[in-house]
This record gives C-alpha cells, structure tokens and sequence, in this order.
C-alpha cells in the first residue's frame, strides 16, 4: 500500500478541488493566527464543505484555549485535530476527540519517552525544531533519528518536497507525508505542478 499524502496550509475553496484532483488523502487547515497560513474558522468550514470525496480534513492548532477547541470540534467538525504546540497528554485527551499529536525534534528530544505519554489516534507527527516557530520552517531534520520499529502510525514533515520526498519514504517508510511550503508558488499559494509531483513521487517511491 502507498504512503498516504497530507497537503497542509490549504487557505482557498479553488485548492481545495485542485489537491483533491491530484490525488491528495488528506489537507490540513491551519488555526494558528501567527501562521502565515492561517485562516478563520469559518474559512477552514467553507473549506471542508468544499471536499468531494473522502480526502480527510485536519485542523491545526497551536496551544490554542480549549474553548477554542471545543468550537472547531463543534463548527468544522474535522476528521482530526493536530496539536503542534506544547500541549500536555492531558491537554489533548480531555476533548475526547480523534488527534494526531506532533512532535518537534530537538536534539536532546527522547522519542520513546515522548511518543510514551500519548495515545492519539491519528498517530504522531515528527517535524523539524524551530525555537520560535511551530511548523511551517521548510527545514529537515535527520530522517534517521525515527525509529525503525515503532507501535504507531507515523507521519513525516519538516523540509519536504517534490524532490525528496520518493527518498524520505524510502527511508522512513511513514504511514503518510506531510507538505506545505515545498508545494507552493509562494506562501499560502499551491502549486498545481509541485503538488502533483510531489504525490506522484511520494506515491511511486517503495
């Protein structure tokens, strides 16, 4: 089975058609206001009622008020909710809701303690370390620091794009791939070429 293909950073309706087209299995919304990236909650719901088929909709959040959660479970409703900050176990369990928990590699990172201490669903997302940016960096890390025999779904961000990402599956062999800026003509903006690349390669890489 292929690597499943996650377009993160959606911010129109036209993207929307144009990833599901090119055979996307999910997008993602980001909620995060000091995203460049972000849109509002009502944008990421004209956004999902745009999905056609059975592409997924994840919508990220960054130690946001469970308040706020609690309104996007409630208005958009998505298939999961990706917590890309510092949120704690506790934190994420409380909404009772299906999750992907992503984790940022710092260096001095324990990935078995850490993957140890949550249960999400969705499985975890590893990216790459940003002092002061959650997400969205464009940088890779070392492929090789995840572990070769794991217990859970793993998906794969930080630095991909069309021309790497048949090597990072290789090498990782995730459960899915995760892009956003290695997609676009500018920021907020996806490429049709790049994204249809970048799913063809992720797609036909073994």
């Amino acid at each position: 089975m292929s690597v499943a293909v996650k377009i993160c950073g959606i911010t129109s309706v036209p993207q929307v058609q144009m990833v599901e087209e090119a055979g996307a299995d999910a997008i993602g919304v980001v909620l995060y206001e000091n995203s460049s990236r972000y849109i509002d909650l009502e944008r990421a719901v004209e956004i999902k009622h745009a999905i056609s088929g059975t592409m997924l909709c994840i919508a990220l959040v960054v130690n946001a008020e469970p308040q706020f959660i609690y309104r996007v479970i409630a208005t958009l409703q998505p298939d999961l909710i990706q917590f890309h900050g510092d949120e704690t176990p506790e934190f994420c369990d409380q909404f009772d809701y299906p999750y992907i928990r992503a984790i940022r590699m710092h260096e001095s990172l324990d990935i078995t303690d850490e993957t140890s201490r949550y249960g999400p669903s969705g499985g975890f997302l590893f990216d790459a370390w940003h002092a002061d940016q959650y997400g969205g960096t464009g940088e890779q890390f070392d492929w090789h620091r995840l572990p070769k025999v794991r217990d859970f779904r793993l998906i794969l961000a930080g630095g991909l794009k069309p021309e790497n990402v048949a090597l990072a599956v290789r090498t990782v062999a995730p459960d899915m791939v995760d892009v956003s800026g290695g997609v676009e003509s500018s920021v907020g903006i996806k490429d049709r070429q790049k994204v249809q690349a970048f799913i063809n390669n992720a797609k036909a890489a073994c």
